[in-house]
């Protein structure tokens, strides 16, 4: 074995606060297993905009506590440069989440900060709305959020005005990730770091708050039978209360799916985005003659939705569909705000703000990106995340989101309608905006950038017999946003526009392509060309 790699493992071992994954790297040293220790030694995990996200295992490149307690001396340091005292820390239910959040703690207990913790797993929402409600200066929460069971993660948002950048409790944008990663690479020794037991473990007062702030969202509620899976995560006990408080009827429960569980054991991946993941809500709801599914995702930030469609039966509405919706919804109630979404996402939210005479703004995708705009009313991005309420919750929400969709279907329902077809209404005025994503899973984020400089140097011309119009390239904008990794490209189209964004997942190894086909022509037209469509571009992407 290369005598660098088994000298820096036994310095990890010695170092590692916990006692089984560092038998777990004795264990590999003994059997001289090289492979093995090279890919959990090949770098510490990588912290950005998006904290930490990875496979728990051991070694530096491993989600696991020393690579928390490393984490969390750095996030100290960078605390302490700019006079923050105080933090909250949440948690979802996966492997170590628990141990990540008390690791986290003791670190920042050692060093002189006031630590609060949230007294259980409970959804993302609540912890970025307990930021606010205890005027803390950071938030931790410890989740992987859509990932796979094998893999958790670790978020940081900021309660106030830090280094000139008003957070107002959101995630970490850049420069702060680069700045608390530096930070960490310092950490010599997590042994030597102090460490303390004073905290204060919160009762349900804060989450009491959340809901009855929440449950005003929906002034009137109906008498739905809305079926609802929390897809093994933490969302069932929040939402649950959410609706009882607004006066809904109990929700139709997906048994196997409704406690909180590691393994995920009923879907393949825990995203209401990925095929099959949300069949059992679907059966449920035939079972029951249901009139509307709504799906979180583990940590309940992501909210997707169903419908019994008369032509398809039961889908799944897009993500900009529900975007669409939300954002008709809440224009119609107000006479002045701010609607906004992520380049990714669909334009039609544009056209509804201009229609009703409203703000709009565009911003990189991630709602870190959204929750800086002040006083934003609705935003959005089409990956399922959607804000309807940034006084309380300055992030997505999938609880508030849901009650928001179960409000307006109610009063559609009340007028004979539907969503459908108030979405119909939305086509019609503004032409059809057909949305598609193409998710290449990789085995790392390098074949990305390979992909990426290929169609820098060799753009193609035509795809699917439409003409490339013109490339953007988003490393160097001209529409005022911030640089960032990834192309759109402008083809042509019989009626109305297509456009297509590529770029690397922020949180996991995966190419992602965003196709939008707007049509005046109706969906027909925009459909065929989505099909038309998805082969030529997943060739175009694929890493050979």
């Amino acid at each position: 074995m290369n005598s660098e790699l088994r000298a820096e493992v036994e310095a990890w071992i010695i170092d590692d606060p916990d006692e089984e994954s560092a038998n777990q790297l004795r264990e590999l040293l003994n059997l001289g297993d090289e492979e093995s220790l090279k890919g959990y030694f090949s770098g510490f995990l990588q912290f950005g905009t998006a904290g930490l996200r990875g496979p728990i295992g051991p070694g530096p490149s491993r989600m696991n506590r020393a690579v928390v307690g490393r984490t969390a001396t750095g996030l100290v340091n960078y605390m302490k440069a700019r006079n923050l005292s105080s933090i909250v820390i949440g948690r979802d239910a996966r492997h170590g989440s628990e141990d990540f959040t008390f690791e986290t703690a003791e670190i920042m207990s050692g060093a002189g900060m006031r630590v609060y913790i949230l007294p259980r797993p409970l959804p993302t929402p609540v912890l970025a709305f307990a930021i606010r409600e205890l005027n803390v200066d950071v938030g931790v929460m410890v989740t992987a959020s859509h990932n796979p069971p094998q893999d958790n993660g670790y978020k940081v948002y900021l309660g106030g005005t830090v280094d000139n950048i008003n957070y107002n409790a959101s995630q970490i944008i850049s420069p702060s990730d680069a700045q608390i990663s530096a930070e960490i690479a310092k950490v010599v020794s997590l042994r030597s770091q102090p460490r303390a037991q004073v905290w204060t473990i919160l009762d349900d007062s804060v989450l009491n708050e959340y809901v009855a702030r929440t449950s005003i969202l929906a002034p009137n509620p109906g008498k739905l039978k809305i079926v609802y899976t929390a897809l093994h995560g933490v969302g069932t006990e929040t939402i649950q209360a959410v609706f009882n408080s607004a006066g809904f009827p109990s929700l139709i429960l997906v048994e196997s799916q409704a406690d909180p569980d590691p393994d995920f054991p009923t879907v393949a991946f825990p995203n209401p985005e990925e095929p099959g993941a949300i069949d059992l809500a679907l059966e449920t709801a035939r079972a029951h003659n249901a009139d509307l599914v709504i799906a979180n995702d583990p940590d309940a930030d992501r909210c997707a939705a169903a419908v019994n469609d008369p032509q398809r039966g039961w889908r799944m509405l897009r993500g900009d569909e529900l975007g669409a919706l939300l954002g008709e919804y809440i224009a119609r109630q107000i006479k002045s705000g701010i609607l906004a979404n992520s380049i990714v996402s669909s334009s039609v939210l544009k056209k509804i703000a201009e229609h009703y005479s409203l703000e709009f703004r565009e911003t990189l995708t991630g709602f870190k990106w959204l929750a800086k705009i002040p006083g934003l009313t609705f935003g959005y991005e089409e990956a399922l995340g959607y804000c309807v309420d940034s006084r309380s919750v300055n992030d997505k929400d999938g609880i508030s989101a849901a009650l928001v969709l179960a409000q307006l279907a109610t009063e559609l329902h009340t007028e004979g309608k539907t969503l459908l077809d108030l979405l119909n209404e939305i086509w019609r005025r503004h032409g059809f905006h057909g949305t598609e994503q193409i998710s290449i899973r990789v085995k790392d984020l390098s074949s990305v950038g390979v992909v990426l400089s290929a169609l820098r140097s060799e753009p193609p011309k035509e795809i699917s017999g439409h003409k490339v119009l013109s490339i953007d390239d988003l490393m160097e904008p001209t529409d005022g946003l911030p640089p960032t990794d990834g192309l759109r490209l402008w083809l042509a189209a019989q009626s109305g526009s297509i456009r297509i964004i590529i770029r690397p997942s922020g949180t996991e190894a995966k190419m992602k392509c965003y196709i939008e086909v707007v049509s005046s022509m109706g969906a027909k037209e925009a459909e065929n060309t989505l099909n038309k469509l998805r082969e030529p571009l997943t060739r175009l992407l694929s890493v050979n």
